[in-house]
C-alpha cells in the first residue's frame, strides 16, 4: 500500500494532488537568463518551479530578488514557486551575504507573497528556523525544512530521525537528499523514506544523488516521496533526470501499478 501525503498550499493539494509532483529548478543568474530558462521549461509543464536564489548575482539586492520573484511567478501562472537558498554546506553556491542577511531576505520575500513554498535547511540555528517558520507561516507560504548530505548516506535510523526532526520543526514538507557510494546506500534511502512516510503527519521529499541515486528520481514516490525534480533546462543536483524522461516512467509504472 502506498502512503501518499501531497504537498499543499493554503490547505489545497497542489496539482489537484498528483503524486509525485515534479518540480524543474532555475538557476540563472540574472533575470535575463531566468526569463530564458523560464521560456524553455514552461512549455514542459512541471507543477512546481524551484528558483535557486544562490545562483543569482543580485542575491545581495532583497529589491532586485523580489522584482525576479514576481517576475517569474507572473510567468508561471498557476505554477507554484518554490523559493530556496542552498547553503554551501549542504551544495549551494557561494553567496556575498551572511546568514541574517539571509533571514531578512527570506522575510521579505515572503511578505511580498511572490513566491509558494520556501526552502531551509534544518541544519540551522535554531532560532533562525523559527525566524523563517514564523515568515513563513504569517504569509501563508509552505516550508520545506531540509537536509542534504552531499558526501555519503547516513545510516537508516539517522535518515528517519531527519524526516521526523522537520516535522518536529513546523516544517510543511520534509526533505533529506544524500549521497549514495553505492546501490546499498540507495536501498537505506528508500528503506527511511517508507518508513518516515508512515509515521509523519506531513509530507516529505526524498533521493539519493548522483549515478546511483538517479532510481530514487524515477520511483522514489513508490516509496512515499510526494515530489521529484527533473531538468527542463539546467540541473541544480547530481543525478537529475530531463523531465521528459521521467514523465515517460511515471507513465509506464503509475500504469503497472494501477493494474491499467
Amino acid at each position: 500500500m502506498l502512503s501518499n501525503k501531497p504537498i499543499e498550499l493554503n490547505g489545497q493539494p497542489i496539482a489537484g494532488g498528483k503524486f509525485p509532483l515534479v518540480c524543474t529548478p532555475l538557476v540563472g543568474r540574472t533575470l535575463t537568463a531566468l526569463l530564458a530558462e523560464l521560456a524553455m521549461v514552461l512549455p514542459k509543464q512541471p507543477d512546481v518551479l524551484e528558483w535557486r536564489v544562490d545562483y543569482f548575482d543580485a542575491i545581495g539586492d532583497t529589491t532586485a530578488v523580489i522584482a525576479s520573484a514576481r517576475a517569474i511567478k507572473q510567468a508561471a501562472g498557476n505554477i507554484p514557486v518554490l523559493f530556496t537558498r542552498r547553503s554551501t554546506l549542504e551544495g549551494g553556491e557561494k553567496i556575498a551575504i551572511n546568514e541574517d542577511q539571509v533571514i531578512a531576505m527570506y522575510t521579505a520575500v515572503c511578505e511580498s507573497k511572490s513566491i509558494d513554498l520556501i526552502d531551509y535547511e534544518m541544519a540551522n540555528d535554531a532560532a533562525n528556523i523559527a525566524r523563517v517558520r514564523t515568515a513563513a507561516k504569517a504569509n501563508n507560504i509552505t516550508l520545506v525544512l531540509s537536509f542534504h548530505n552531499f558526501s555519503y548516506t547516513p545510516a537508516l535510523e539517522t535518515l528517519v530521525a531527519k524526516f521526523l526532526t522537520a516535522d518536529q520543526l513546523g516544517a510543511d514538507v520534509a526533505k533529506v537528499a544524500v549521497m549514495p557510494r553505492d546501490l546499498d546506500d540507495v536501498l537505506t534511502l528508500l528503506t527511511a523514506t517508507r518508513a518516515a512516510s508512515k509515521k509523519l503527519r506531513i509530507p516529505l521529499i526524498s533521493m539519493s544523488m548522483g549515478p546511483f541515486g538517479a532510481v530514487t528520481r524515477l520511483f522514489g514516490w513508490t516509496f512515499g516521496s510526494a515530489l521529484s525534480f527533473a531538468v527542463g533546462a539546467s540541473s541544480s543536483a547530481p543525478g537529475q533526470v530531463p523531465i521528459e524522461d521521467l514523465n515517460t516512467v511515471l507513465t509506464i509504472l503509475q500504469k503497472s501499478i494501477g493494474g491499467k
